[in-house]
């Protein structure tokens, strides 16, 4: 072993080890000096062990001591000693001890960083400029945090999967380009000039021909790509744990996965999940809470007011219901009441015309937002008018209003349209009216509450030691929803599409109405998603596995059938070869481990991620290629392109 190479980590030294000479290796995260005394605080991915330097023990070691910077690397060579009393560290596994160093090698310089390595959001970078310089943001002990609890994620996840004799198979990168959902990324063959290869947006078809082969229970930890626009919980390049299964219904893959769930919130966050989770239908949750991946921390459920809204006087109402719409209505439970952070209603009748709650209204709907308030036990405001005093108190009792209430009404041509609407508003409203806490919500208060108990101990020269935060199972609301669609109207192309994709199976009793053009929007799908405080974490299906039926499919998506055999004829040819009933699922796993680690940005939990432009910041991808690497391929890239890349090359 080199001389300079560690001994220990940065988090191993207890008191038990005082008198041992060690060797420590690491990143200076702070230094303190003063006229007799420097100190550093080494860090490794494994934690922090605080150096001491002495003037009087060796003056040329200080005088070296106070010139090391931040994040230069060392290696350390000293004695463990216990810390002076009143000057331990309760917040750290290290804090009754220090190295008293006797030997310091520097082993690379740092200069001045863009930003500096810290772990308070307030004094984070912005995120492009974090992302440019990855290598360094990933030294921040909460992005190292978080990946190591994403390996122990993959671990927990192979281990159960192992113990439930299911196979880890990996399927090909470059695959055949099926455009039926998102674009894909194409990768031009050089060999076969013109052809391209895609990359895979899922492993769907390669897992349903492992269950034709015989393979019965498959997984994989896999890599997918889409090419679509991103947002804070989406990336080109995702991973999703792949499973399928033969010879099962839904009821069996459901089973299965909330066991997995439980195994990993247990060994992952210590938390003890209650099964089987709820389940809800696709029409139930969409009438309820206007999405089909609602958040039930909360309440806010949307309610029919058709009837009352039919016997009242107001013009819009009547209009909409007189040409085949609805009205539905929600209760902002304390909305009237509610106050902002300066002690202002936060929604005043002016908020109310022309503030946040009407912006998300007009994204979605044209006829715009109508309210009342309750308030000294009437009906104020708004649209109070437009009703008489007996249809007011059938709205009291259907909306259960109470003084303080803020009844939210909105109206469509369509149950879609106000089910859209109403989703978005109950998701607003949830977030203005601090309706639930997230659990790293709440473990903030309690880290701060901690902070604070600890310096009054320091100030006493007490001991205290901080309580760590526990999430609780009521943080992570898991639910199920199933009995989607089949099939979803494209208006704008004139067809059908897959409400999921094209190898769901129907339900049995919706076989007739799927064999008949009539029928096809009354056909639901053996498909269910799972669902984790309002994300879709989850999807799946009981697939086709008869070849006449998705020969049916393919024609309902206007296919021929030698457009479908150019497709998709190796699945029709596997179909007839002896397929059995087949089902499985896809859970996104930097969405669950987003979820797990706390952070609305799936960014957090990807160790090199793209910006939201679909931007490698840190090494510039994509980039242009010189002329002979796409000569290579077959391809000439128009005059138009040549102009762009040209516009982006100068600035």
């Amino acid at each position: 072993m080199a001389q300079w190479q560690r001994t220990h980590t940065c988090n191993e030294l207890r008191e038990e080890h005082v008198g041992q000479t060690v060797t420590l290796n690491g990143w200076v995260l702070t230094t303190r000096k003063d006229n007799h005394l420097a100190f550093v605080d080494l860090r490794d991915r494994y934690g922090l062990t605080q150096v001491v330097f002495r003037k009087a023990d060796n003056p040329d070691l200080y005088a070296q001591a106070v010139e090391l910077k931040s994040e230069w690397v060392l290696s350390i060579t000293g004695v463990v000693q216990k810390r002076l009393p009143g000057a331990e560290r309760a917040d750290i596994p290290t804090g009754a001890i220090e190295v008293e160093a006797k030997v310091l090698q520097v082993l690379n310089q740092c200069p001045p960083l863009p930003f500096e390595v810290s772990e308070f959001d307030a004094k984070l970078a912005n995120e492009d400029l974090r992302l440019q310089y990855r290598y360094l943001d990933l030294r921040r002990r909460s992005l190292q945090r978080t990946l190591i609890m994403r390996h122990r994620l993959c671990k927990v996840i192979r281990d159960f999967m192992d113990a439930h004799n299911f196979l880890e198979v990996e399927t090909p990168m470059l695959g055949k380009s099926t455009p039926e959902g998102a674009r894909d990324y194409l990768v031009p063959s050089r060999v076969f000039n013109g052809e391209f290869f895609a990359l895979p947006q899922s492993p769907q078809l390669y897992k349903q021909l492992l269950m034709i082969a015989g393979y019965d229970r498959y997984f994989q930890i896999a890599r997918c790509l889409r090419d679509e626009d991103l947002r804070a919980d989406r990336q080109p390049e995702f991973t999703q744990l792949d499973v399928e299964m033969s010879f099962v219904e839904s009821e069996d893959v459901l089973s299965i996965m909330e066991k997995l769930a439980v195994d990993i919130f247990d060994k992952c966050l210590g938390v003890k999940l209650q099964t089987p989770f709820p389940r809800y239908s696709y029409a139930e949750v969409m009438a309820k809470y206007g999405s089909d991946k609602p958040d039930l921390r909360f309440g806010l459920e949307i309610v029919d007011v058709s009837t009352e809204a039919a016997a009242s006087e107001f013009p819009v109402f009547k209009e909409q219901l007189a040409a085949g719409g609805v009205v539905r209505a929600i209760n902002a439970k304390g909305g009237a009441a509610a106050k902002d952070a300066k002690g202002n209603p936060l929604f005043s009748n002016t908020a109310l015309k022309s503030g946040e709650l009407p912006k998300i209204v007009a994204t979605y709907n044209k006829h715009g937002l109508f309210w009342m308030k309750v308030e000294g036990g009437k009906f104020v405001g708004g649209i109070e008018k437009q009703f008489s005093d007996a249809v007011k108190e059938t709205l009291r009792a259907k909306l259960n209003a109470v003084d303080g209430d803020l009844l939210l009404f909105v109206t469509c041509e369509s149950e879609g349209g106000v089910a859209e609407t109403l989703g978005a508003l109950r998701t607003h409203l949830s977030s203005a009216l601090k309706l639930y806490k997230n659990w790293w919500e709440e473990k903030a208060e309690h880290d701060e509450a901690q902070k604070k108990k600890l310096e009054v101990a320091k100030k006493k020269k007490e001991s205290y030691s901080p309580v760590p935060f526990q999430p609780r199972a009521e943080h992570f609301n898991f639910l199920w929803v199933l009995d989607f669609p089949m099939f979803a109207w494209n208006a704008e192309e004139n067809r059908w599409d897959a409400m999921h994709h094209p190898f769901t199976a129907p339900m049995e009793e919706d076989r007739d109405n799927f064999f008949k053009n009539e029928g096809l929007g009354k056909v639901r799908a053996k498909a269910y998603d799972m669902v984790l405080n309002g994300y879709e974490v989850g999807g799946g299906s009981i697939r086709i596995h008869q070849q006449d039926v998705q020969s049916r499919v393919f024609e309902i998506f206007g296919m021929t059938p030698a457009d479908a055999q150019a497709r998709f004829g190796f699945l029709l040819d596997a179909l007839k070869s002896g397929a059995p009933p087949h089902g499985g699922i896809a859970l996104g796993l930097d969405r669950c481990c987003m979820m797990i680690a706390g952070t609305t940005n799936i960014r957090d939990v990807i160790a090199f991620p793209k910006n939201q432009r679909a931007r490698d910041l840190m090494t510039g991808a994509p980039a242009p290629v010189d002329d002979r690497q796409l000569c290579e391929l077959g391809i000439d890239l128009t005059a138009a392109t040549r102009k762009a890349l040209a516009e982006r090359r100068n600035g």
